[in-house]
């Protein structure tokens, strides 16, 4: 049972890599800092480990999707991230897909 445990669980790492970018996005309508973001997806339900997520938003940014700024106002500088213009439309566009295949894989999940 334990080979069909780690193949279930390594899909469904994969299938959940697919939409980090659309769960992450998701949460950047306002400006958050890295941890927060870390805290607040996985109290969504969404958890994202801290070692893969400042590298996808370090990459974001440099796409242009994020614009980020730093606090220096406390001991500890944060740098905060939130869409961009160019972010806000990909975004919707990605919204748009997601419910296309999200509309698409429960059809077939359900034989319609």
């Amino acid at each position: 049972m334990g080979d069909v445990d780690d193949q279930l669980s390594s899909i469904v790492m994969e299938m959940r890599r697919g939409v980090l970018i659309l769960g992450v996005l998701s949460r950047l309508a306002v400006s958050e800092y890295g941890y927060s973001l870390v805290q607040t997806l996985e109290r969504e339900g969404f958890p994202i480990e801290p070692g893969t997520l400042y590298p996808l938003l370090r990459r974001l940014e440099k796409q242009e999707l994020l614009d980020s700024t730093w606090d220096t106002s406390e001991n500890r500088p944060r740098k905060y991230y939130k869409l961009s213009d160019k972010g806000h439309k990909i975004y919707e566009e990605l919204i748009v897909e997601w419910q296309k295949i999200s509309g698409t894989i429960t059809a077939l999940v359900n034989g319609v």
